[in-house]
């Protein structure tokens, strides 16, 4: 039966640390849902967002770059629009779950002053069980050659456990190996308040 690594990673930017601290973590959505910032700040931000996003509030909104609308609309299910998957990902909290993906990360995010978090992967996804997932790739890029992806992408942490990725196979198409590691722990829809008694180390970078 396979099992989270034990950590996971989760960067904040700086402008932003002050508001985790003092109301954990949240998905873009729910930093919308916070404030009242018009109409056309939060269709900016719902959309593809080629460079970061500052809001009336201070808090920061990263780029989303790596995946243009024409890129991703080659590799999404059928019945998908680039549209849907950026309303997806806006609604998600993601963590790393590999190190060398931390890495690659922090080398993307530049020169912005960083906090790394790292969290005790299991314990987290205990208390947060009912919207946790996991995914096989890294669902922020669809460059080079992207991974065909869709809802089925974002896998039910506890149907991995007891299926692996069978459910993320697509039709006539072989599923993932067993040892297959998932790149990402995501929680779909929800609000993290908590999240941040499960955090076992700070660094804070730049």
């Amino acid at each position: 039966m396979p099992s989270l690594p034990a950590e996971a990673f989760h960067f904040v930017d700086r402008a932003n640390w002050a508001a985790v601290q003092a109301q954990g973590l949240c998905s873009t959505d729910e930093l919308l849902r916070r404030g009242v910032f018009g109409a056309e700040v939060e269709a900016a931000v719902r959309a593809h967002r080629p460079r970061g996003v500052t809001l009336p509030d201070g808090c920061y909104i990263r780029d989303q770059w790596p995946m243009p609308p024409q890129a991703l609309a080659r590799c999404l299910d059928p019945g998908l629009a680039p549209a849907d998957w950026y309303a997806l990902l806006n609604s998600c909290v993601f963590f790393w779950l590999d190190p060398d993906r931390v890495a690659r990360h922090r080398a993307a995010l530049g020169d912005r002053p960083q906090v790394l978090l790292t969290f005790d992967a299991r314990a987290l996804a205990a208390a947060c069980e009912a919207a946790a997932h996991v995914t096989p790739f890294n669902t922020g890029s669809a460059m080079r050659k992207a991974a065909p992806r869709g809802l089925r992408t974002l896998v039910p942490l506890a149907q991995w456990q007891t299926g692996g990725w069978t459910s993320e196979a697509l039709p006539r198409q072989p599923v993932r190996a067993a040892s297959h590691r998932p790149a990402e722990l995501v929680f779909l829809r929800a609000a993290m308040p908590d999240a941040m008694r499960f955090v076992t180390a700070t660094e804070a970078i730049g």
